[in-house]
């Protein structure tokens, strides 16, 4: 039996998923993988627990009752106690945390993230980490990073480390936004409305501007530019943002209070359609010219994007041995439900993949 420790950053939607989750399935994992999986250290923002045996059921009560003031080394401390197969999970999108990422492997973590962040600082960054990886011998999984719980990063890096040129990825890449743009499309409701009932349904980053400016997008064409063996950096990006000026330097509550203010802009585009056409908002990644491009489209209802339903995510991938028919993935894009599972299939990868490490 290897035993696996786990200590989670971010009790948000995402966070607290994941640990239902894991408790539900422990036992499967334990008779079908020979794993044992036990979360032993949770933190948010301000607040930090760990526990020897690990969480149960009443996490949530433990966690008020018991947790301390976080202390950047809390998690470093307590592990130094046992001779563990220890993952960092990151369920947050703090870019304060990705940059700690580097001293978290430095300290014996292997790492699973739903964050972008990360992958998409700048190329030093991103090369310097995956050389400490290699040189530590630890893992850093990120499949969540696109495309929610869909095999994408995978598949672009199994393509491309099989030799695989690889073409283009276009497709619709955020779920939250190919729910807020099929709703819009089709119901005559405002586009304020849709976006609030999208963050309140967790599909959203939690602030809805993330998504809407083109940034969250942005993140997964760079996430995956980088798989395909480009070196680029986030300021490459062609981006076009939805938010109008007055609110993109905002506070996030200033936001949410005028967000109505999408609305016109929004409505114009919407009225210039034709009855066979809807809108979607589309990434485009051409791996040939080094050309990363980010904005909302007009395409036709019978295309494979207008065809999208809900949270969908859509994903063409030309390569070699796809360049007629592309390589496509379909299915949920977002989602609390589906990017909780995509960490913990990660943190599975990782387990299986490790010696197994016994300890009392």
């Amino acid at each position: 039996m290897n035993i696996i420790h786990i200590y989670l950053f971010g009790l948000g939607n995402v966070g607290s998923t994941l640990i239902k989750q894991i408790l539900e399935s422990q036992h499967f994992f334990k008779i079908n993988q020979s794993v044992e999986l036990k979360i032993v250290g949770l933190a948010n923002s301000r607040k930090v627990l760990t526990v020897a045996d690990g969480i149960g059921e009443d996490w949530e009560q433990v966690f008020v009752e018991q947790s301390v003031t976080r202390r950047p080394d809390a998690f470093y401390e307590f592990a130094m106690t046992n001779d563990e197969v220890r993952i960092a999970v990151d369920a947050t999108a703090s870019k304060e945390l990705s940059r700690f990422y580097p001293e978290l492997v430095e300290q014996g973590f292997h790492v699973v993230t739903a964050n972008k962040i990360a992958n998409t600082l700048s190329q030093e960054f991103y090369d310097d980490l995956r050389l400490l990886l290699k040189e530590r011998e630890l893992s850093f999984e990120y499949e969540t990073n696109v495309g929610a719980g869909l095999p994408i990063v995978d598949t672009i890096r199994n393509l491309h480390k099989s030799g695989e040129e690889i073409f283009a990825v276009n497709g619709v890449f955020s779920g939250s936004l190919g729910y807020i743009f099929n709703r819009f499309s089709q119901e005559e409701v405002p586009f304020s409305q849709i976006v609030l009932e999208a963050l309140k349904q967790g599909y959203t980053e939690p602030d809805p501007r993330e998504d809407l400016s083109g940034n969250d997008v942005a993140r997964k064409l760079l996430v995956l530019a980088r798989e395909s063996g480009l070196k680029v950096e986030f300021s490459d990006i062609i981006i076009e943002n939805l938010v109008v000026t007055d609110l993109q330097t905002a506070s996030a509550n200033q936001f949410i209070d005028r967000i109505t203010e999408l609305d016109k802009p929004l409505q114009h585009h919407k009225s210039r359609l034709q009855p066979d056409e809807v809108l979607r908002h589309l990434g485009k990644l051409d791996v040939v010219n080094k050309s990363l491009e980010v904005s909302l489209q007009v395409v036709k209802k019978d295309s494979p994007a207008g065809q999208l339903q809900g949270s969908d995510g859509f994903f063409e991938i030309y390569s070699e041995s796809y360049a007629a028919h592309p390589l496509v993935i379909k299915g949920a894009g977002a989602g609390k439900a589906v990017t909780a599972r995509g960490l913990l299939s990660d943190i599975i990868k990782i387990a299986k993949s490790c010696p197994v490490v016994t300890y009392k």
